[in-house]
């Protein structure tokens, strides 16, 4: 194994000291102490009459969580056995995680939206023996894998079994004095935190296994580079299913003591948003692309010019502070005297307009935040963090923060991480939040993890003189044209999806002569911009075939053109009659695009591109 570097070593060896031989249980034990009747996890579930939150306390979300591992031990779950859980984001989702962990048992997440055939084969992989759902919908994904596998014992409903499940449990907690407690004093630091059954834009999901140590580790080490060692008032909305929800909606509480509120549907987070007004607030590119979508919509229809000068004089103010906060940047009086003015002014008010006014933390992660979108929200006067990892490094190893980003990068390694380049350009990364493996995959294992210890990521990436990677596309995504062009394809697809009009694109060229695209409208805004054009047709499929949307997509094609290579240029598109949705077969759950799936629905678009 070679050394690690001094300077790592002592950072690695300082967050190693504060979570030594601790787990999860540790964690909420302490929190549920120090933070007693502080609200823990607010969601809209059986809402109490005269109030719009349900909330409950560190200490009832502990002793909650202690009856439900009661619950879960007397209905025969084991010490190491699974326990599944698919459901929206709600108090329950996350007791029932915290329950299967003092259990001693390991709790999985699962997607929502996976399909009947995939939830059978996550079952058949990981034998749970108590399986969570909500829905009569999760049920029916559920009927193959609750007929075809032995192991499961018992289905719990949230709303119609959850009650009763803690009750017995309280109930077998007062006649056996300790049980839970003897259950958990079973885990180590090793032993698993969860098993997250990848989303996988290609193949059969594979299971990465987190350890208590894992997830310990991340979070004390992502708190600490995004400065949030205090308490925070943060929204979760992104599918447990996804590390950087856990870590942010479920660990990092049980270490912080923060207050979470759920939000079942994502669709409600814009109005959510402007309700808890949260202190820290994380999104995936796709989230900040549709606030910065909706504010250029907003503006944009202002009929009076003064207005619309005036936004763009404060949000040039607004992107000169963020930058000038930059490494390599420099504040002057003059650019906070008049960014301070443009937050009197506008800024503040829109920052309000959106809930985001009182965010001390902005984030985002899960692809590459488009550059422009970065600097549309540094506009407002904030820097959004864009971290990298995945969910075999238990989420980030690189960061950004408020001690030192750039914007267009995804940051510097977190404290005690090793991160580098292969000799290719693909991110390696060695550390204590490297998975363990694959859950019974040995040669998927094998694959990821080298024998000195490095994950291949499949990651390309770049580093520049101050430390900072920036990440340049999947290895596997790179277009090589027939002429043997090398092409990174999310950065032509970001310079597309710069158009208000344009929801998502795809761009297609790997050995072909040149690159295409398929396109697909923006669903809310798509409509808004046609009656503004005095369009009557608001039905997308009729939108994507008329002259004056045809042409406006035509202008995005061709600003993007002028922005790229020769190589890299469109040379033909199409605008299909859809949208592209979380729940549409060509996105993952956290709206990454499945590139193999596009392909092959579309082969026949394609084909006539390249006709």
């Amino acid at each position: 194994m070679t050394q690690v570097a001094p300077d790592i070593a002592s950072e690695r060896a300082r967050i190693q000291e504060q979570i030594e031989g601790r787990t999860l249980v540790d964690a909420l034990a302490d929190t549920a102490r120090k933070h007693a009747g502080q609200p823990a996890y607010s969601d809209r579930h059986h809402v109490p009459e005269g109030e719009s939150w349900r909330t409950i306390t560190w200490e009832e979300t502990r002793e909650r969580a202690l009856d439900a591992a009661a619950g879960l031990i007397e209905l025969g779950v084991a010490t190491g056995d699974t326990v599944a859980i698919m459901a929206t984001n709600r108090t329950e989702h996350f007791l029932a995680d915290m329950a299967a962990v003092h259990a001693a048992a390991t709790p999985m997440s699962i997607y929502n939206t996976l399909s009947t055939e995939q939830v059978a084969y996550v079952a058949g992989h990981a034998q749970p023996t108590v399986v969570f759902l909500e829905s009569e919908d999760h049920r029916a994904r559920w009927a193959k894998a609750l007929d075809e596998v032995d192991s499961i014992r018992r289905v719990v409903m949230l709303d119609e079994d959850w009650d009763a499940l803690v009750a017995a449990g309280a109930a077998y907690r007062a006649a056996h004095p300790g049980v839970v407690e003897e259950r958990a004093a079973e885990l180590t630091p090793d032993s698993p935190a969860t098993i997250l059954y990848t989303s996988g834009t290609t193949g059969n999901p594979k299971g990465v296994v987190l350890t208590h140590h894992n997830v310990l580790y991340e979070t004390t080490s992502t708190q600490e580079k995004a400065g949030l060692t205090d308490p925070q008032r943060s929204v979760s909305y992104l599918p447990l299913a996804h590390i950087a929800e856990r870590v942010l909606g479920l660990y990092g509480p049980q270490i912080q003591g923060s207050h979470v509120h759920a939000i079942g549907d994502p669709a409600e987070l814009l109005a959510a948003l402007g309700e808890v007004r949260p202190t820290a607030f994380f999104g995936v590119p796709r989230v900040w692309e549709k606030i910065k979508t909706g504010i250029s919509a907003k503006l944009a229809a202002d009929p009076d010019p003064a207005n619309r000068e005036m936004v763009e004089k404060a949000m040039a103010a607004g992107l000169a502070w963020v930058q000038a906060q930059e490494v390599g940047g420099t504040m002057t009086p003059e650019i906070e005297e008049a960014y301070r003015r443009a937050d009197e002014q506008i800024l503040g008010f829109l920052k309000l307009l959106l809930g985001l006014d009182q965010v001390t933390w902005a984030g985002s992660a899960a692809a590459p935040m488009p550059l422009d979108v970065a600097k549309f929200m540094a506009g407002l006067g904030l820097a959004v963090f864009d971290v990298y990892g995945m969910t075999e490094t238990c989420g980030a190893v690189t960061a950004n923060g408020p001690a030192g980003f750039k914007l267009g990068t995804v940051g510097q390694a977190n404290p005690g991480m090793e991160v580098t380049l292969g000799e290719d350009g693909e991110i390696l990364v060695r550390g204590p939040v490297n998975t363990p493996g694959y859950h019974r995959q040995e040669d998927a294992t094998r694959a990821l993890v080298d024998e000195d210890g490095w994950i291949h990521t499949g990651d390309i990436g770049t580093l520049d003189e101050d430390g900072f990677f920036s990440v340049v596309d999947r290895k596997k995504e790179l277009i090589i044209t027939s002429a043997g062009k090398n092409i990174a394809p999310s950065n032509i697809e970001n310079y597309l999806k710069e158009s208000p009009l344009i929801g998502h694109a795809m761009a297609i060229g790997d050995n072909r002569p040149y690159v295409v695209a398929v396109l697909t409208l923006d669903g809310e805004i798509a409509p808004l911009v046609a009656q503004q054009m005095g369009i009557e047709a608001t039905d997308l499929a009729e939108l994507a075939q008329h002259p004056q949307i045809l042409a406006m997509a035509q202008a995005a094609v061709d600003a993007a053109n002028e922005r790229l290579s020769r190589p890299e240029q469109i040379k033909s598109f199409e605008l299909l009659p859809v949208e592209w949705t979380a729940e549409s077969e060509e996105l993952t759950p956290t709206l990454k695009l499945k590139r193999r799936v596009v392909h092959q629905k579309y082969a026949d678009v394609v084909d006539r591109l390249y006709g």
